[in-house]
């Protein structure tokens, strides 16, 4: 029988990071309780298969929340009394960032305050600990690489500027009540439940698509910005062991490689055995078929942020080396790279094109969708 004395809440548990832990903590023999917004659609489908009927016993269960509805959040931390909290919820899409910056400081800024001082209210100082899902973005105008704990921060959008916010209320709450509170500052993790809209899924579900002639280009940004890409799983690993540690800390989570857009279009249309050559310069780039001179990639200056990050890179060691109670034993970040390979590598990622198809009821109405799938294949 496992030992559910380990009580963990997940804000934004419907997300890549969220359901992944939860599996993860599952696995462990805690007891889950999963934030989720309200929706007039389902926003479930990361953690339908974790998910029983309330009525049976079951070790996961789903709670309606809003970060920006702080007593809801007191509510909620006051009748599960969890002993570990994961604040993964926010609006975490950068460029979006820029068109809600009010809702994202609110909810990514604010809302990671309200948590804190839920606890803090609530008397939890003792037997709570919080792990705060920073992010890489804080960097933002990068004053060194790679990134460590002490490197500087300036951040370069609205999404940056509220989790730095999140950020450094967790130092002083930590610093000022005692908490057990703990900052991952993850650099780019992916997987096969990323968000559609996010680069790394954008670009292989559009490689997908052109490979089965369902669409015949792909337009991006900055195809120039250099990201540190892990895999997510790898990553909720981490959080847990952030939270696993005597003393609370902050950490640099990340695989110590940077590749650019640019290199990760080319290798995902390497699987599909297209080479891409690139001519023009600017918004006037495109990305053409060596053999066939097709234009596969266009720049689309809509896509480009007001305020730009160019580079991201983890100072690997950072979570490796130092003493004893800085160190996350055994944690490994390996950098996630596209293939559509469906056998297993080593240590690689594989893509599988997939095609899913939905009937609708309106008058023989049929439409075709296309998924890449992206897997880690240990």
């Amino acid at each position: 029988m496992p030992d559910r004395s380990k009580v963990a809440l997940i804000t934004g548990v419907t997300g890549q990071d969220g359901a992944y832990l939860a599996e993860l903590l599952l696995a462990k023999g805690y007891v889950v309780h999963g934030m989720k917004r309200r929706s007039s659609s389902f926003n479930t489908g990361r953690v339908d298969h974790l998910y029983r009927d309330p009525h049976e016993a079951t070790p996961f269960l789903l709670h309606f929340g809003d970060m920006t509805d702080t007593s809801n959040l007191i509510r909620l931390v006051q009748e599960i009394q969890p002993t570990e909290i994961y604040n993964l919820a926010a609006q975490s899409h950068v460029w979006v960032s820029f068109e809600t910056p009010e809702y994202t400081g609110n909810a990514d800024g604010l809302g990671t305050l309200r948590l804190l001082e839920a606890i803090r209210i609530l008397g939890l100082e003792k037997t709570t600990r919080f792990y705060q899902a920073s992010t890489s973005e804080m960097y933002g105008n990068v004053k060194e690489a790679p990134q460590s704990e002490t490197t500087p921060f300036q951040p370069r959008s609205p999404y940056g500027a509220a989790k730095l916010y999140a950020y450094w209320t967790t130092v002083n709450y930590r610093e000022a009540y005692g908490l057990h509170a703990s900052n991952g500052i993850l650099f780019n993790h992916e997987g096969p439940t990323r968000g559609e809209t996010f680069v790394t899924r954008k670009i292989t579900r559009a490689v997908a698509a052109i490979h089965h002639k369902r669409a015949d280009r792909i337009y991006l940004g900055n195809i120039d910005a250099k990201r540190d890409w892990g895999s997510a799983r790898d990553y909720v690993d981490g959080m847990w062991r952030i939270l696993q540690q005597d003393v609370p800390d902050d950490y640099v989570l990340a695989t110590g490689e940077t590749h650019s857009v640019r290199e990760f279009i080319e290798l995902a249309f390497a699987e599909i055995g297209r080479k891409i050559v690139w001519k023009g310069k600017g918004v006037d780039e495109k990305g053409l078929d060596s053999k066939t001179g097709d234009v596969l990639v266009e720049i689309d200056p809509t896509y480009f942020r007001p305020t730009e990050v160019d580079l991201l890179r983890g100072k690997r060691p950072a979570f490796l080396a130092g003493n004893t109670k800085r160190r996350l034993r055994s944690w490994s970040g390996k950098w996630l790279r596209p293939t559509l390979n469906s056998f297993p590598g080593n240590s690689a990622v594989r893509c599988k094109a997939t095609e899913r198809s939905q009937s609708r009821s309106r008058a023989t109405v049929f439409s075709r969708r296309l998924a890449l799938q992206i897997s880690v294949v240990h």
